[in-house]
């Protein structure tokens, strides 16, 4: 299928429109789930979406690997290019590969300031600017603090790309508002834009979309992850 027609069919185009067109520059969206249910699954078939239309995306870790978290990417690649029925499989994965970068900071050492020196460093050097980062281990909500919520968009900002984060929820025992976001997420309801909830139901795990930039009426759109691809559909 030519590049431009599987864009078009691809479903996160559909989880675009429920989130009012997307993300967006500057923006900070959040991810939540029971670990192990397909957070980082669902922002990296977001990412090899954004990297199939000719867009850069910055991948941050601070719990896996390099080497696992290009596993990962061409997992998801791979089941896209065979659900889409994608042509000229080699060439995009390459291209693809080009426009990703992958950076993994130790979780004690990790500070904005690094993140921002590495990039810069990146920009300077490769002419590697983000249109999506990927915040993966950080921040964590439990403890972090508004400051760091706020200079992580900031830097977001500069760069000209959306932000996207996840956090984890538990079985029981954990305080949620009244949409079922933990309060420990809520507390930055004023710098989060978009929060979405993967919830398992049966055999395939549902997208609900808690918060929509500043729209009070969600639009309800049967969305959901594939447990087996962990790429998004819609019925």
């Amino acid at each position: 299928m030519p590049l431009n027609k599987m864009i078009q069919r691809s479903p996160v185009r559909i989880f675009e429109k429920v989130i009012g067109g997307g993300l967006g520059s500057g923006n900070m969206g959040v991810v939540l789930s029971r670990r192990g249910v397909g957070k980082t699954g669902f922002l990296i078939g977001l990412a090899v979406d954004n990297l199939l239309q000719g867009k850069k995306v910055l991948y941050i870790s601070t719990k896996e690997s390099v080497e696992h978290i290009s596993s990962f990417f061409e997992e998801i690649f791979k089941s896209m290019s065979q659900t889409l029925e994608m042509d000229n499989v080699l060439q995009r994965q390459l291209e693809m590969e080009r426009h990703r970068q992958i950076m993994v900071f130790n979780r004690k050492l990790f500070s904005l300031e690094k993140l921002e020196e590495s990039v810069a460093f990146l920009t300077e050097t490769t002419g590697f600017k983000p249109d999506m980062v990927i915040l993966d281990g950080t921040p964590r909500y439990e403890s972090t603090e508004e400051w760091e919520i706020e200079g992580a968009k900031k830097l977001a900002a500069s760069w000209g790309a959306e932000l996207w984060t996840s956090s984890n929820t538990h079985r029981e025992g954990q305080e949620m508002d009244d949409r079922g976001v933990p309060t420990s997420v809520a507390r930055f309801e004023d710098h989060l834009n978009v929060i979405v909830a993967l919830c398992p139901e049966n055999e395939h795990i549902k997208v609900n979309t808690l918060k929509e930039h500043n729209n009070k009426d969600i639009a309800q759109i049967s969305l959901e992850l594939d447990p087996r691809t962990m790429l998004l559909r819609w019925r």
